[in-house]
Formats: structure tokens, sequence, C-alpha cells
């Protein structure tokens, strides 16, 4: 296998169990555990790797952290954590993308979604 040009995020973790809970219900799952770090992957090129970090943020709230997650089926991954989305449902927005919002364990806004066809 040849190297790929790519991104990784790396996001912070209070709770390492909690965090890899909610990702794989966005359908990551850890390929990699080296206990305080661990690399999630889709299987469609979506990585990320949870970075325990004790006590960050100090207010969860106070979390810049956010990340865009593109799926090709946006309801879908809606239903997987319906009751954690942010205002409303998978809807058209004005930048033209169709897309939902929930919050990480952590406080990172995370945006789910696609293109228009």
């Amino acid at each position: 296998m040849t190297a790929q040009h790519h991104v990784v995020a790396i996001v912070p973790a209070r709770d390492m169990d909690a965090s890899e809970a909610f990702y794989r219900r966005l359908g990551f799952t850890v390929v990699s555990d080296y206990g305080d770090y661990r690399l999630m992957e889709d299987g469609r090129g979506g990585r990320l790797h949870l970075n325990l970090t004790p006590g960050w943020p100090a207010r969860i709230e106070d979390n810049a952290l956010g990340l865009y997650i593109y799926v090709e089926d946006v309801d879908a991954a809606a239903e997987k954590v319906r009751e954690l989305i942010i205002g409303v449902e998978p809807e058209m927005k004005p930048w033209g993308m169709y897309e939902f919002a929930v919050s990480d364990p952590n406080g990172a806004l995370i945006r789910v979604g696609r293109e228009p066809d």
C-alpha cells in the first residue's frame, strides 16, 4: 500500500470511552488503541485521533473545536444520534449543505452533512 495524502483531526477527549462511544455512533471504529491515544476510521476515508486530555476544556461550553463529517446518507447518520441533535433535524442550509449538528462529549461542534445531488 502506498501512502495517501490526507488530513486527520486530533480530537481532545476528557473521557476516552465516552468519546469513542460517541464517534462509534457516527460510524467510526478504533483501528489502534494506545490507551490515552486512539486512532479511529470510518472505512470510507474518514479518520480521527482521540487524545486523552483530562480537564480540558475547563468548561465544556468553551470548546472551540469543530469537525465536519461528510456522509452519503445524512438522515441515517442523524437517526443514530437523534437525541443529541442541536436545534432542528437535518435540513438544507443557506450555504448549500444538507446537514445537522451535534456536540461530542467534550463540547466540540460536529456537523454531519453532504452536498446536494
